[in-house]
């Protein structure tokens, strides 16, 4: 067999992606911002070669869109991409919930109860972006108790989309009590194990969630 020479397991357009993907995540590119190639490269200090892969990459992943004679911009979500966000993380959400009842992980139902209390503080303080913050690490939790890569996999870019409604949308995700009682309810249910009750209450909270999102984009739409 012939000599194979090791290889970097993260090639440069990965890396630059990720950073790339960070920044959308945490705001500082904002929806329907440009990117340009030219000026990426720049910054990243690299050629446009794998900057132009990274954005392809992130185009495929549905974050960035391509509109014609005009460049590359990070997407904005309208009423339909949140329902439809939101159906598809009902479908992985409710799977990952089927197996935590069913294994009984009792490091998962900690790490999720951690999440729960994070958000009574943010509540209690009237912090909403810790408050959502501690939200989306719940779920991450509960899709990474189902120690399926390919769940998480999926579920990496639905968080992100969730984040970009979630900071455009402040008004729609108010500092409750509530919220945070949701989300006890739902963690007692899969503690106890009771797969049925588990599952109403995900799809419900995520009903709510697209209600309140949907009700908040159509009030603050802006023109193109």
């Amino acid at each position: 067999m012939e000599k194979l020479e090791p290889v970097n397991r993260e090639t440069t357009p990965s890396v630059i992606a990720a950073q790339i993907r960070g920044r959308i995540t945490d705001g500082t590119f904002p929806p329907k911002s440009q990117l340009g190639e030219a000026q990426l490269a720049g910054r990243l200090n690299v050629s446009r070669g794998p900057v132009r892969e990274a954005l392809q990459r992130l185009i495929q992943e549905g974050l960035l869109e391509t509109r014609r004679n005009r460049g590359v911009f990070v997407v904005s979500l309208d009423g339909d991409d949140v329902a439809d966000v939101y159906l598809a993380r009902r479908a992985i959400e409710r799977e990952a919930i089927t197996i935590l009842v069913r294994c009984a992980d009792d490091a998962a139902f900690d790490r999720l109860d951690e999440s729960v209390k994070d958000m009574s503080s943010a509540a209690d303080r009237k912090a909403w972006q810790d408050l959502a913050d501690a939200d989306l690490r719940f779920h991450e939790s509960l899709v990474r108790s189902s120690n399926s890569k390919r769940l998480q996999r999926m579920f990496s870019t639905l968080l992100i989309e969730t984040r970009m409604c979630l900071a455009r949308l402040e008004t729609a995700y108010p500092v409750h009590k509530r919220l945070v009682q949701e989300h006890r309810n739902l963690l007692g249910a899969v503690r106890q194990g009771d797969e049925r009750v588990a599952l109403e209450l995900i799809d419900a909270h995520l009903k709510d969630a697209v209600n309140d999102l949907t009700r908040a984009n159509n009030a603050s739409k802006v023109p193109d």
